[in-house]
């Protein structure tokens, strides 16, 4: 504990010093304290009401830390308060748990979209939904607000542990982690796995920015049943690592509880980021011996935007089958000089014929033309 903790021998106390005292006597709306060398201080008005249940429940001649308002009221007794002291006293508590890695347990009390509400020694404090174990985090299709909220209220009421990620005792802020309390056997884990490494998993969830999977195939470590079950390796499939197409709703190339093959494209942070588009040919690859500049082709339209519009173009690979659909071409705004004149003409869902007006197989990029009828 700080030393701004008095003994009642070491030094003269000051304002904000917390002392130990001894409950002398009691009123009906204050408590007299024994310092010792320093003389007696009381807890009355304000300060008594903020902690009267606790104050009730001490008896003559019980000790107790209290903090120094005031040198000298006017009865000329020190100005004390129990709530002041009890809160310095968890924040420097709260300061060694950081200091020492340590993992208490809180009693969630409510939520709101952001995360957790809870209170550790009677000082509020949050727990992110960034900071939630991958068990617990909430994976909500399309981001729904209303529905992350649905998802964090069932654990009002339920025991979490965690460790303080971050506080400020001048701000009154205290933020908490439940991940944090895996990271180091998290980090044990991740030194078995490098980029480019095939691992299995099972899609956990499915968002509108990508898919996250629980890897089971976990490396040989030394590992306790316990830890084996509430661990969770997770990573993270970005929608744009999800297939060589263009995709808007993840939820069309991989749906929850799917058991898949992913290749390991980043390790940072402590998360991993997996890619499904990395075990297919990439189709753009050969693209040059398939298509060229003036070619007439067939597309499908698949959304419009109002710079222009996307087109699936329809083929066949006769060296990869599976490139089939996988090539995406713009048909930009300026082919129609107008929004209105380019929906007139297209139609998501409508199949047409298209020019190739350029294409780039290392951008990824397809110019098309309509061919108007």
């Amino acid at each position: 504990m700080e030393q701004n903790i008095l003994n009642n021998s070491i030094k003269l106390p000051k304002p904000k010093d917390i002392i130990k005292g001894k409950v002398i006597g009691k009123g009906n709306a204050s408590v007299y304290f024994d310092l010792g060398n320093f003389g007696v201080g009381v807890i009355s008005g304000k300060e008594f009401y903020e902690e009267k249940n606790e104050l009730k429940k001490l008896k003559i001649g019980d000790e107790t830390f209290v903090k120094i308002i005031d040198l000298e009221n006017e009865d000329d007794y020190i100005e004390l308060s129990l709530a002041e002291a009890n809160k310095d006293i968890a924040w420097q508590t709260l300061k060694e748990r950081k200091e020492k890695d340590e993992v208490f347990s809180v009693k969630i009390l409510g939520a709101n979209k952001g995360g957790l509400l809870t209170e550790v020694m009677g000082i509020p404090a949050f727990l992110p939904v960034s900071q939630l174990s991958p068990k617990n985090y909430p994976k909500v299709e399309n981001g729904d607000n209303q529905e992350i909220l649905r998802s964090l209220q069932k654990f009002i009421g339920k025991e979490m542990e965690v460790k303080v990620f971050d506080f400020d005792q001048k701000q009154k802020k205290l933020i908490l982690s439940e991940k944090a309390k895996d990271n180091k056997k998290l980090e044990e884990i991740l030194k078995n796995y490098k980029i480019g490494d095939i691992v299995e998993g099972e899609i956990t969830g499915v968002v509108d920015f990508g898919a996250f999977v629980k890897i089971t195939s976990l490396p040989e470590i030394e590992i306790t049943e316990e830890e084996k079950e509430n661990l969770t390796v997770e990573g993270l499939i970005h929608i744009s690592e999800l297939d060589w197409q263009l995709i808007e709703d993840p939820s069309e190339i991989v749906k929850v509880g799917q058991k898949i093959k992913a290749k390991i494209i980043d390790i940072s942070n402590g998360r991993i980021s997996l890619s499904l588009k990395a075990l297919q040919k990439n189709p753009w690859e050969d693209i040059e011996k398939v298509f060229k500049k003036g070619d007439i082709i067939k597309g499908k339209v698949t959304k419009i935007n109002p710079f222009g519009a996307f087109v699936e173009i329809l083929y066949s690979d006769n060296q990869n089958e599976d490139n089939k659909g996988k090539i995406q071409g713009l048909c930009h705004i300026s082919e129609f000089n107008s929004l209105k004149k380019m929906e007139e003409l297209l139609k998501v869902g409508g199949v047409y014929d298209f020019e190739v007006l350029s294409i780039d197989p290392k951008e990824h990029r397809m110019s098309l033309k309509l061919i108007e009828k």
